[in-house]
């Protein structure tokens, strides 16, 4: 006990160093390696919190400032849509300067915007706020990945990747109940300034982390502005064409896509590109970071289409509809440190398939779930469908970070945070497309996912053949 009880500081060994008798896949050493588990915790728990929280908050806020409903989305659209622009970007950055540097620096930065969002009196001035709140945080979780990777040993990485999965969904569960009490007792402002103490906890004990260690590669700000505008153009373009400037949005999209055509070129000819054409062109990478994909947006037009049926069919009140989701984080707490484990052992491939076969199960009985189901009815389905989700998630990150280069675990950490970001949009939009057509309330959206849930088993399906391949 008086081992663990030691100062984060101590046993400075880092994982990027070349320690006589230590292996750099051995990870850190104990106990700091606990101390940085708590503070990447700690810090993780404060973007999930902050990207969630604002959800409930928004029809105050729009009765407050005096906007409507469609105008104060754009609290929440503003923080994903920079969040995602600079996820790539500022992984890159960390390499030149330090993992370490770079994460404490955003997590400082969101606390002060954090502070700031108690004066926010304008909508104007608040989206300004959300939008420093959203560069902090990008910082952070664009090496977020990759600290993970160098705190576990190499062996225990599905282990590390079950821990962060626990946290983050622990923490989306608890960001409605939050945000719903701040809002009933506190002014809407204190929404925004909930996660900050967390980062205060994990800056205390950030000394623990790996510690930073700057790389001799260039400055790649051309690329990484081209690599901002081009996600700017796409996603911007897909929400503004969700949210009723369908023109504009597809002006958008298509520039976008000319953006990418064009960027991938010139970052083919890099050796460590910002946009990872590298670890893309590799077949279990690419193919992982496309199950992600599929996955995220599987399990969000899960999650964002049942309040609705259950609202507008099924008759259940608001208040009970939180209460009846509360299956899926809850089975994903359980599930998602399990399947870490097993995915150090068990090949992440073979997870994914079993978990997506489950997943598709559990939606399939869901899209068919009759009205007199009941709340045990309703819980039992979505639990399934969370065992096959809390399968799939961990073992497919620990596949992803893992197979890259070391020098390139920030870049993959990177992509694996744009591919949940990309995903988390994509069910929205998805979803708002089924609403407009008249099919949002309906079975439609779980048919959606089951076919994404598909294409995700398809992936792991491929990339298992592929590593035998090159076997």
């Amino acid at each position: 006990m008086a081992r663990m009880l030691q100062t984060p500081t101590a046993a400075p060994v880092a994982a990027d160093h070349a320690v006589p008798g230590r292996s750099v896949d051995d990870g850190l050493p104990t106990p700091r390696r606990w101390w940085a588990i708590a503070a990447i915790s700690f810090g993780t728990a404060v973007m999930v919190l902050d990207t969630n929280i604002a959800n409930v908050a928004l029809p105050t806020i729009a009765r407050d400032l005096g906007v409507t409903n469609s105008v104060v989305t754009n609290v929440v659209a503003v923080y994903q849509l920079v969040l995602v622009m600079v996820l790539l970007p500022f992984a890159s950055l960390g390499d030149r300067i330090g993992h370490r540097r770079l994460y404490q620096a955003g997590q400082a930065l969101f606390m002060v915007a954090s502070a700031l969002c108690l004066f926010a009196g304008t909508l104007p001035g608040l989206l300004v706020l959300r939008t420093v709140q959203a560069l902090g945080a990008g910082m952070a979780l664009s090496v977020s990945a990759a600290m993970v990777r160098q705190i576990y040993p190499a062996a225990k990485l599905g282990t590390g990747m079950g821990v962060n999965s626990v946290v983050v969904a622990s923490s989306a569960a608890l960001a409605p109940t939050l945000g719903g009490y701040i809002v009933g007792h506190l002014p809407w402002q204190w929404v925004f300034v909930a996660a900050a103490p967390l980062a205060v906890v994990s800056l205390l004990l950030g000394r623990a982390l790996p510690d930073p260690v700057r790389r001799d590669v260039p400055a790649q700000w051309v690329s990484g502005v081209w690599s901002a505008g081009t996600m700017l153009l796409l996603i911007g373009g897909i929400q503004l064409a969700s949210h009723g400037a369908p023109m504009p949005g597809i002006a958008g999209v298509a520039a976008g896509i000319v953006s990418l055509v064009l960027l991938v070129r010139r970052e083919r000819q890099r050796a460590e590109p910002v946009l990872p054409v590298d670890l893309l062109s590799t077949p279990v990478i690419g193919l992982s970071a496309l199950a992600a994909i599929a996955c995220f947006v599987a399990s969000g037009a899960l999650m964002l289409s049942l309040p609705f049926r259950l609202e507008g069919v099924f008759g259940y009140p608001p208040q009970k509809v939180g209460v009846l989701l509360l299956p899926f984080p809850l089975t994903m707490l359980v599930v998602s440190p399990v399947a870490g484990w097993l995915s150090d052992r068990v090949a992440a491939s073979k997870l994914g398939v079993t978990g997506m076969a489950i997943a598709v199960t559990g939606l399939l009985l869901l899209a068919t779930m009759p009205v007199s189901a009941g709340e045990t009815g309703i819980a039992w389905r979505l639990a399934l469908a969370a065992l096959g989700f809390g399968l799939f998630f961990a073992p497919n990150s620990r596949l992803l970070i893992g197979r890259a280069p070391r020098e390139r675990a920030a870049a993959a950490g990177g992509l694996l945070s744009t591919s949940r970001l990309l995903g988390q949009t994509l069910a929205a939009v998805t979803l708002g497309i089924l609403l407009a057509g008249g099919m949002g309330t309906g079975p439609a959206p779980l048919l959606v996912s089951c076919a994404l849930a598909c294409v995700a088993a398809g992936c792991s399906l491929a990339r298992f053949r592929s590593s035998q391949r090159t076997r």
